[in-house]
């Protein structure tokens, strides 16, 4: 019993002696995460008063709190007197099978870093990446944030939207539009293109230069097939309603001018 209590004594005894070592560091800690959330508030303020990139903005605010964080951690565990040398040597022998078993999380970091620095979209642009048309409402170390066109929100590793191909729709302010038809054999083929030009001319956005263009491409079972080439210009016009009215546009003057554009039929011979 003796002993046990004397054990107990020192025990008690020594824990008394790192109290105040364990309460400076936990004080420490946690003011040290306040200043880190702290610090990340005021540098996104001060680079959105200058109308920093807002990719860069969040790569800078990411990196610095990041670094207070870990800064703080190494200041609390150095006061209550641990061997953080000799914890990193350890560090780096469990870090290569860490690194192994966590290869997908760290590529997915990384690659969220990169696709910060190199920008192929700003965060309000419409892509498509992997299969996924959306708005890119957040860019994360991790993964990329859409919401599609239908109102999904769609969370893609930054892995994924790294190496495979990106389609930007919001990089330019003009867009190719490809709209396709066919008339009856027989028609008068230059009234056909002129007809389906000053249809799109007179619709608000399609632009002048590059100028529209029909390319008759095939002749097809019932019809002789056409594309119709016109460029629309974003910041006057939404896509889809130009896309739209170009359709409209074209069966109402074809209807106007009885200009044929017939249904595919078949032609069925009875031989007795």
């Amino acid at each position: 019993m003796t002993t046990i209590a004397t054990t107990f004594q020192e025990l008690l005894a020594n824990f008394l002696l790192f109290l105040p070592d364990l309460i400076a560091a936990l004080v420490i800690f946690v003011v040290g995460l306040y200043l880190a959330g702290l610090t990340t508030k005021v540098i996104k303020k001060m680079l959105k008063r200058r109308d920093f990139d807002p990719e860069l903005t969040l790569l800078i605010t990411q990196v610095s709190r990041w670094t207070i964080i870990v800064l703080i951690l190494v200041i609390s565990l150095e006061q209550v007197g641990f061997d953080l040398s000799a914890f990193l040597a350890g560090l780096g022998i469990l870090g290569f099978t860490v690194g192994f078993a966590l290869q997908d999380v760290s590529k997915n970091f990384f690659s969220g870093l990169f696709l910060l620095l190199e920008q192929p979209f700003d965060i309000g642009d419409t892509i498509e990446v992997g299969g996924y048309r959306g708005t890119v409402a957040n860019v994360e170390l991790r993964a990329t944030e859409l919401y599609t066109l239908d109102g999904q929100n769609v969370i893609i590793p930054n892995a994924d939207v790294f190496t495979k191909p990106i389609k930007n729709f919001s990089r330019f302010s003009k867009r190719r539009i490809e709209l396709n038809a066919g008339v009856a054999y027989g028609s008068d083929l230059e009234m056909v293109r002129q007809t389906a030009l000053d249809a799109i001319a007179a619709i608000n956005g399609v632009m002048a230069d590059p100028a529209p263009k029909v390319v008759f491409n095939n002749l097809g079972g019932s019809t002789i097939d056409f594309t119709l080439y016109y460029w629309v210009n974003l910041d006057k016009a939404d896509y889809w309603g130009v896309v739209d009215a170009g359709i409209v546009e074209i069966n109402n003057i074809f209807e106007a001018k009885n200009i044929e554009m017939p249904f595919p039929t078949q032609e069925i011979r009875l031989v007795q």
